[in-house]
């Protein structure tokens, strides 16, 4: 014999919690058509409403059952104009109204009276507070004559006066409830709106800040490309240009100036798959490159020497403080300005770069004393430009302009407090 514990549930129970998800998703699924079809139709789901409110209180009743087919066309007067409740609701609590008082002038009492309170919430839903006030307002004025005709009639009532004020109090309070009803539902639709305007500003500002961004990064990567293949470029061109004026004379220098061209095209070529992280699985040596920086100025000034341009460098103070990113920002706009006297000077020239790093900044210097070269046109570069923002991203300044004896002078300063230096780039760029 088992215990209440030890025995089986019953089969039936099994099912329950299945058979009450179900219920709960019909009732959902039903929700949802409802709100569609009221969406998309109002007017023809209002008419069925109105049809069913008709239906429905036109039913016999021992207390509201009155002969007379003017009866039918009251209720019908005051029901079916709820069909338009969403499209004209000052107008049609108007019409109800109306037809109340006609119904009071006769002294008919019918269930189709509650055709009024929906008319008064439909107004406190979709109307102004103003309207709703006055609606309200006539709503109760319907109320207080209804209780003067109580009053004034003893009949069917046992005590006029006590009935008279139990029917005020009841129906005052169910015009309050219409009222206060619709304002609740049209304050509810009114903050959904604007959650939903606010949510709508949000994707606005965050499809801006997400332009900004795309924006910066183009920038960004304009002037790195741009400090890559310009430099590289105008190496290559200088060697070239050498190995042909040194091939008649001297073939080995030729052979040397050519051997360095093709080595400056292979790195100009691995930083760019490195920056642009298109890597290939067969280039390894590439991902253990890092971001150029603060030790690869003096492979950079020997790699301008090579291409025809006696350089300098004189790199004073700890570098270890510096980030990768400030770095970076020293190694491009040195890179920058030797390419530019590649470019824009005549043969002879001489360039010198100094670099004084310390905990709190980073003070460049790059000049020449080169005779500028005629320019073909009048397109203005962007390589001051370029300097300039990668200055200013460190709260930093550039000054650039001809020296008194010839020649051309840039110095930047970089400030790297804490609150202007932005973070530090990434080593190394992976695919």
């Amino acid at each position: 014999m088992t215990t209440a514990e030890e025995a089986p549930a019953a089969p039936g129970r099994r099912f329950l919690p299945a058979a009450r998800g179900l219920r709960d998703l019909a009732a959902l699924i039903g929700r949802l058509r409802v709100r569609v079809l009221t969406e998309r139709y109002p007017t023809t789901v209002d008419l069925a409403f109105a049809l069913l409110i008709l239906t429905l209180t036109s039913l016999p009743h021992h207390r509201f059952q009155q002969p007379g087919t003017w009866v039918w066309v009251l209720q019908a007067a005051l029901v079916l104009p709820l069909t338009f409740r969403r499209r004209a609701p000052y107008a049609v609590f108007g019409v109800t109204a109306l037809v109340a008082f006609v119904q009071w002038l006769t002294s008919q009492a019918m269930p189709a009276d509650i055709a009024v309170l929906l008319a008064l919430y439909t107004v406190a839903a979709h109307c102004p507070r103003r309207r709703t006030l006055m609606a309200f307002g006539v709503a109760e004025l319907g109320v207080v004559m209804l209780l003067v005709r109580v009053m004034t009639s003893s009949v069917g009532f046992a005590d006029p006066m006590e009935s008279g004020f139990r029917l005020m109090l009841m129906l005052s309070g169910t015009v309050t409830a219409a009222a206060v009803l619709g304002l609740n539902v049209r304050a509810r639709r009114t903050q959904l709106k604007a959650l939903h305007e606010r949510a709508r500003e949000l994707e606005r500002q965050r499809d801006q800040q997400s332009a900004l961004a795309v924006a910066e990064e183009r920038s960004r990567i304009a002037r790195e490309m741009h400090d890559i293949v310009t430099h590289n470029l105008s190496v290559m061109v200088a060697l070239a240009d050498g190995a042909v004026y040194a091939n008649p004379l001297a073939p080995e220098k030729a052979t040397a100036a050519m051997r360095q061209s093709a080595t400056t095209g292979r790195q100009a070529l691995t930083e760019m798959r490195r920056f642009l992280g298109v890597l290939r699985a067969d280039e390894p040596d590439a991902l253990r490159h890092p971001q150029p920086g603060l030790g690869q100025l003096a492979a950079l000034t020997e790699q301008v020497r090579a291409a025809g341009l006696p350089t300098t460098l004189s790199l004073t103070g700890e570098t270890d403080e510096i980030s990768p990113a400030a770095q970076l920002t020293v190694y491009r706009i040195v890179q920058e300005c030797l390419t530019n006297t590649l470019k824009h000077t005549a043969p002879g020239a001489r360039a010198q770069v100094r670099v004084d790093c310390s905990a709190s900044a980073v003070a460049l210097e790059v000049r020449n004393d080169g005779r500028p070269l005629p320019r073909a046109s009048d397109h203005v570069g962007q390589g001051l430009a370029g300097m300039r923002e990668r200055a200013a991203a460190y709260g930093g300044s550039l000054t650039a302009g001809p020296l008194a004896g010839g020649g051309w002078r840039v110095a930047v300063t970089l400030d790297l407090g804490p609150d202007l230096a932005p973070d530090p780039a990434p080593e190394e760029i992976t695919p």
